[in-house]
């Protein structure tokens, strides 16, 4: 504690405004009689050269710069700098970005339905979100945004460019990209939305097959699945089943835990390690799971992140399902929202995952089991022509072979999750092969 002794104290105003905020930063490391290696051990003694530095330039930047700066806005982006060199994760959160954190995990809000990161300062694309205006202009996983409007994005801190996508429902916001590998900038126009992610999709891909997408990890993700798997059961898809994980940013940890339980009756699921002793924790598998014994195939690619690469990471150790794709993300740390009272928060790094054979997501991803890269599938001019029954108009059981033939359309249009599909029915050939 700094030495209150009245007869040295500085003569000046009792209110610290302007100039005065950075005198008082300055008397407090001159203080007669305090040393600020009283205040802390030895190894967490202040900086002192330093915090005279920020003092100086706190006094520098409010006598000179060109356009007069309060002190709010000075310490505000001072803690935004402190957050912003830890890592790409970390940022301090005012009333604005605050509600908009807790409305993007509840599920709803304004905007193009894009998640993006910084990606060596270059404002990218980390994966849009299923049916919305940025997935449906055909945005990709690494596409780099070079403008928003007119506005170029390495201007912009990430929460700035975050604001300025989301807005009101019905008007338009102009996008320059450039893809991964492509040459030349394309500029996309895109109208604002309400988005509602719905977190959880299933389907029936063919009879007792179904297929069960996860476009994030919110706070209800865990009970949708465990409905959506319900119904498949239902509907008869008990010889495999499709868990599409790819263009997953992640979401709630807890979720993830979940998802993962629905498919695992015992084991480890994922652990954190982190320097305060809240950071380290362990989730395991419960004995009541939904779906313990069907096949399992997940797909991921570089757009799967942090809570997607969880479960990917869990099933793949556990040895529970076939990983097949391209290599995730690689985003294995874990960020707590700390409120700060006064309606602002910080968002910050406190530990990383690790899956359950102790294999760190941070910077490595996951490597599928088996890699499948995107495509289509075209069938071969020189294929042949056939006539079967099925070709014959007015046939019995036409509206069913139309169902089947728009699922072949989707799997010919979706080269990895056919190629999913292929690999579940080949798993049912061996595991119903009776033993001699």
């Amino acid at each position: 504690m700094f030495q209150h002794r009245a007869a040295h104290r500085p003569s000046r105003p009792a209110t610290v405004t302007g100039l005065g905020l950075a005198w008082c930063l300055t008397a407090l490391l001159a203080w007669p009689g305090t040393s600020l290696a009283q205040t802390s051990s030895a190894d967490d003694a202040l900086p002192i050269n330093e915090i005279q530095a920020f003092s100086e330039v706190f006094e520098r930047i409010k006598r000179g710069y060109v356009e007069e700066v309060d002190d709010a806005t000075l310490l505000k982006n001072a803690m935004r700098g402190m957050l912003s060199e830890l890592d790409p994760h970390s940022s301090y959160l005012d009333e604005d970005a605050f509600r908009n954190l807790r409305e993007t995990t509840q599920g709803e809000f304004g905007g193009i339905g894009i998640e993006v990161g910084l990606d060596d300062g270059q404002l990218t694309v980390i994966t849009p979100i299923d049916d919305t205006p940025a997935q449906r202009a055909g945005l990709e996983a690494r596409d780099a945004i070079l403008r928003i409007d007119d506005t170029p994005t390495d201007r912009l801190t990430l929460q700035e460019a975050v604001d300025m996508m989301r807005g009101d429902p019905g008007t338009d916001i102009r996008l320059t990209v450039v893809g991964a590998g492509e040459g030349a900038p394309r500029e996309v126009t895109l109208s604002r939305e309400i988005i509602r992610t719905d977190s959880v999709k299933s389907d029936v891909l063919e009879p007792g097959y179904g297929y069960l997408r996860i476009s994030q990890f919110q706070s209800r993700t865990g009970e949708q699945v465990e409905d959506a798997l319900a119904e498949l059961r239902d509907e008869g898809a008990q010889s495999g089943i499709v868990l599409d994980l790819r263009n997953n940013p992640g979401g709630v940890l807890q979720s993830a835990v979940d998802v993962a339980d629905a498919f695992l009756d015992r084991g480890l699921i994922v652990y954190t390690e982190g320097r305060l002793a809240d950071s380290d924790m362990s989730f395991s598998a419960t004995r009541r799971t939904v779906a313990p014994d069907v096949p399992l195939v997940i797909l991921i690619n570089g757009g799967s992140a942090s809570a997607a690469e969880i479960v990917a990471g869990a099933l793949q150790d556990q040895r529970r399902g076939v990983v097949m794709g391209t290599e995730s993300f690689g985003k294995g740390s874990v960020q707590q929202i700390l409120p700060l009272g006064n309606g602002e928060g910080l968002k910050l790094t406190t530990a990383l995952y690790y899956t359950p054979n102790g294999r760190s997501i941070q910077a490595q991803g996951i490597e599928p089991d088996v890699e499948v890269v995107r495509g289509r599938l075209e069938v071969a001019e020189s294929s042949g022509l056939r006539i079967r029954e099925a070709d014959l108009q007015g046939h019995l059981g036409e509206d069913s072979q139309r169902d089947r033939s728009d699922q072949s359309d989707r799997l010919a249009g979706d080269y990895q999750l056919g190629e999913a599909l292929n690999l579940l029915k080949a798993l049912n050939v061996i595991s119903q092969r009776t033993p001699q």
